[in-house]
């Protein structure tokens, strides 16, 4: 599940990240935004891991999060806060950062895998970024670019791309996720290939907390996980608030929807 940043300007409506992002960055708001950001989604996660959902949540970090030194305490910090444990946590960072600051990238993906959170080049394919630079990242997984994944099914050269990348991120032990899948085609074709996750409106539309909560309890129970079978004899349960009253809780906490932009699942 991806944390999704929304403005809700009360002019213009809703505006998305790339209105208003670009512009944050360039100002000193960005460290308040990002600490935001990291606090409601770490919030939103440990509602959901308190329900026994141990849903590994997904953070975009911008690029002067990655130059900012204090980003590793920050992250620590809201993991401790709210009782969960560093694989609750996935951030994505843009390869075109690797090329722009390798050397800061490098060492804060190191600071932050150290901590045993999970990292994801994200948008790969459009940074240029070297194999060598791909080897040292501490990274466990690889986004593919949706401009590759978009045209898989009319432009040979996109399938070349797309399933070299599944190959030499698999050969490096790198998971592969495909962003942007739009339709059920895609996602077989993705199949066929070898990729391990994909994300897209395919699987969902962006939600809210609520409507997040009820999407994956639903696919929780479709599944058929063993946890959730044996969630009834493990102590303590009753305690424990029920799905509803966790989605009821967070849509009167008004946090942002930490669904993916496009809702993530294998593929």
């Amino acid at each position: 599940m991806e944390a999704l940043v929304r403005w809700q300007h009360p002019v213009r409506g809703l505006m998305s990240p790339e209105e208003f992002i670009p512009l944050i960055e360039q100002s000193y708001l960005m460290r308040e935004l990002t600490a935001q950001v990291i606090h409601m989604a770490l919030g939103q996660a440990a509602l959901w891991w308190e329900a026994g959902m141990t849903v590994q949540v997904s953070l975009n970090v911008a690029a002067r999060d990655v130059l900012d030194n204090g980003l590793a305490d920050l992250i620590g910090r809201g993991l401790r806060q709210h009782g969960l444990p560093p694989e609750s946590l996935l951030l994505e960072i843009d390869e075109r950062v690797l090329t722009s600051e390798p050397a800061h990238a490098v060492v804060t993906a190191e600071v932050l895998a150290a901590l045993g959170v999970s990292l994801s080049l994200d948008d790969f394919g459009t940074g240029y970024s070297s194999l060598v630079r791909l080897k040292r990242l501490p990274v466990s997984e690889v986004k593919i670019d949706s401009s590759f994944v978009g045209r898989l099914l009319h432009s040979a050269d996109d399938q070349v791309i797309v399933k070299s990348i599944v190959d030499l991120v698999s050969a490096l032990g790198i998971r592969s996720v495909a962003e942007g899948v739009e339709s059920a085609e895609v996602a077989a074709e993705l199949v066929r290939m070898g990729c391990v996750a994909a994300q897209g409106w395919h699987f969902s539309r962006p939600l809210n907390p609520a409507s997040a909560t009820a999407w994956l309890a639903e696919r929780s129970e479709r599944a058929g996980l063993a946890e959730r079978a044996g969630l009834a004899e493990r102590p303590g349960l009753a305690e424990r608030p029920g799905l509803a009253e966790l989605a009821e809780r967070a849509e009167r906490a008004g946090r942002p929807a930490p669904a993916r932009e496009q809702a993530a699942g294998p593929v």
